[in-house]
């Protein structure tokens, strides 16, 4: 990519492509083209192509999903396949229809097996079954992975496949009935420090193990491997993350002293714990040059003064 390259992001307003479009901007791209859900529905194939017909883009970013917590995805399990499904296919077969230069499609941790090997290796995927409470989800996201090996291999192209760990940061959800752990634990520590509240509740035993990475080392890392590797050089896809977990137990602590909130953590056994532990093995990653900059502590520290200054 130079920076005059036409570079379409999908996903511009979400958590990762709020992220990838700060650090493509900060670093020179002026030629970024995006567009609202109301302005293109990515489900719709035909839109979707008349879409890449007209802007001719050279470089895709593919970070526009349906997203959601451990309850948004039991809930509404059939949305999170179809709607996935769909924005990938389309995007994917318009990519090549239209003769995208390289796409970089954004999976999930999800995507390995509950039961897999710790840490996560790129070669665990579809080696076990998946964690129940977001099966949706990941199958969505493994057929995006596989669509994108498969138009390799079939029509030359240069799609490549980075799957993030658990991300957190500015312009995350926040609401309680569908965001994921991080922007949960902040929200409710908030809230219970400013109604001066005896008590949070977490949800299960608190000993599960996740990783964390700030959405902007994320951003960093695909606009890296875009600028300077190939699918060749990548294989199927990467993990992206930062190389250590932390007990869900944990986090709240460090969310409860961060926030300042002063009363007691009490946790609700009769509520899921998911998968027991989430490490991604970033050997891959690691050998290609990248790795994190943001500590756990500054990147919450960060997050809860952008929640702040929302409110």
């Amino acid at each position: 990519m130079d920076k005059k390259s036409k570079i379409y992001l999908a996903g511009h307003r979400g958590l990762v492509g709020s992220a990838l479009k700060r650090r493509l901007e900060s670093k020179g791209y002026s030629n970024l083209i995006f567009r609202t859900h109301r302005e293109l529905d990515l489900t719709k194939q035909q839109a979707v192509n008349e879409f890449f017909e007209r802007e001719k883009p050279e470089y895709v970013f593919l970070a526009a999903a349906k997203v959601g917590g451990i309850l948004a995805n039991n809930t509404y399990p059939a949305e999170f396949i179809y709607e996935n499904l769909m924005i990938e296919a389309n995007i994917i077969h318009a990519s090549y229809r239209y003769g995208v230069k390289k796409l970089l499609f954004l999976g999930s941790s999800c995507i390995y097996p509950k039961l897999a090997p710790q840490p996560l290796k790129e070669e665990y995927l579809l080696t076990g079954s998946l964690e129940e409470t977001n099966e949706a989800y990941a199958i969505a996201k493994i057929a995006g992975i596989r669509l994108c090996k498969h138009y390799n291999q079939q029509y030359g192209t240069n799609f490549i496949s980075v799957m993030p760990t658990n991300l957190y940061g500015p312009n995350d959800n926040f609401d309680l009935e569908t965001s994921h752990v991080m922007p949960a634990l902040i929200r409710k520590f908030h809230e219970a420090k400013v109604k001066n509240e005896p008590e949070v509740v977490i949800w299960g035993t608190g000993k599960p193990l996740r990783e964390f990475m700030h959405v902007d080392d994320m951003a960093d890392a695909c606009v890296y491997l875009m600028e300077n590797f190939n699918i060749d050089d990548i294989g199927e896809f990467v993990n992206i993350g930062v190389g250590k977990d932390i007990t869900i137990g944990e986090l709240s602590e460090l969310i409860k002293e961060i926030v300042g909130f002063e009363g007691e953590i009490k946790k609700d056994l009769s509520k899921p714990d998911g998968t027991p532990q989430k490490l991604l093995d970033i050997t891959k990653l690691s050998s290609l040059g990248w790795k994190a900059k943001i500590s756990l502590k500054d990147g919450i520290e960060q997050t809860y003064e952008w929640y702040q200054s929302q409110k």
